[in-house]
């Protein structure tokens, strides 16, 4: 994934590996059969699900619309279903645990233990903390060409000729991100597909901008020329996510490929043009290769909270700051040149 596209890949491997419909822990008979049972009756033994109160007519309570919660917060969607799933889940484990078995997963999920409302508290909170390492180094990028590096002296414009492209970038990194936190704090088809989408965004427009800056396109309608198949299609395939197919075998083959592509290029390039900041840049890389392994080597939650996943989310905190470093310095080294040829 090379420069730009550390973070890139690391979002988009987020979307590589999908969740699947059918585990082996939603498989079980016991579950399935405690789920039947807790949506039937609101209870699971001693235990009395609150989104499941049922009137002595056996009538849910919720099921009028003026005992339902209100819009703002059903976000949650913390239902009868999903409060069963979840207890009958952990019952299900604990049993497991007691029979020396391992966790197993439950429509495509871990057993991951909630805090609150959130579903991955771990993950969720390693996202914002991304979220928010993206924000910093933004806006840190656009203080040093604004304020710090020499401005065109006609147009007041930056000598840096990919200052849009890096700030869209931005903005489209912490939409991913923010969506991530989302997703990993309430897991349903929603959340899901923006979740995927915003990661599939991100990797597609870092691919853009990647091939831009590599082969140093600075003219408009060559840029257009670069852009728009790539545009195209990702905007094909977010679309066919969403309202055709969500097909996570084709989304992984998608983003493998925009994502392996750019890190070759990125690191090919830093080499051949003996980048000042091209060992920062491979660092990045490396970084970003390594912390693949975690989500291809997949483990159960420890102790309920950290898994590969979450680990996988950790590492890329430190490679957001590094690949944010890379950029500003590309930044002043360009200016640089610039300002050294105007003179």
């Amino acid at each position: 994934m090379g420069v730009g596209r550390w973070v890139s890949l690391l979002v988009a491997f987020g979307c590589l590996f999908g969740v699947l419909d059918a585990s082996a822990g939603d498989a079980d008979p016991l579950y399935r059969n405690c789920v039947l049972q807790c949506e039937k009756t609101g209870n699971i033994g001693d235990l009395s699900i609150q989104h499941c109160e049922f009137s002595s007519t056996d009538v849910a309570l919720n099921g009028s619309w003026y005992m339902q919660e209100p819009l703002y917060l059903q976000w949650k969607q913390l239902n009868c279903r999903s409060d069963c799933r979840y207890y009958c889940m952990m019952q299900s484990e604990y049993q497991r645990e007691k029979h020396g078995l391992g966790p197993a997963k439950y429509h495509g999920k871990w057993p991951f233990k909630r805090v609150f409302v959130f579903q991955e508290p771990l993950s969720a909170v390693l996202s914002a903390f991304n979220l928010l390492m993206h924000f910093i180094g933004w806006l840190t990028f656009f203080i040093l060409v604004s304020y710090k590096l020499p401005l065109r002296p006609q147009s007041r414009r930056t000598y840096y000729e990919y200052t849009g492209l890096w700030h869209i970038y931005g903005l489209l990194s912490m939409n991913a991100w923010y969506w991530s936190a989302i997703f990993h704090t309430r897991d349903f088809d929603l959340t899901e597909k923006l979740d995927y989408s915003s990661a599939v965004a991100v990797l597609g427009y870092s691919f853009i901008l990647s091939l831009l800056r590599i082969f140093n396109v600075k003219d408009e309608a060559s840029r257009v020329m670069f852009a728009a198949p790539i545009l195209a299609f990702v905007t094909t395939h977010i679309l066919y996510l969403n309202f055709y197919e969500m097909d996570y075998g084709w989304n992984m083959k998608v983003c493998l490929v925009m994502g392996v592509s750019q890190i070759l290029m990125w690191v090919i390039w830093g080499g051949v043009t003996r980048h000042p900041s091209r060992f920062k840049l491979w660092t990045a890389m490396l970084g970003c290769a390594l912390a693949m392994l975690l989500e291809i080597y997949d483990f159960p939650p420890f102790h309920g909270y950290v898994d590969a996943h979450a680990l996988w989310h950790a590492t890329t905190i430190p490679l957001t700051y590094l690949w944010w470093s890379f950029i500003k310095d590309d930044a002043k080294f360009r200016t640089s040149t610039l300002v050294k040829k105007v003179k």
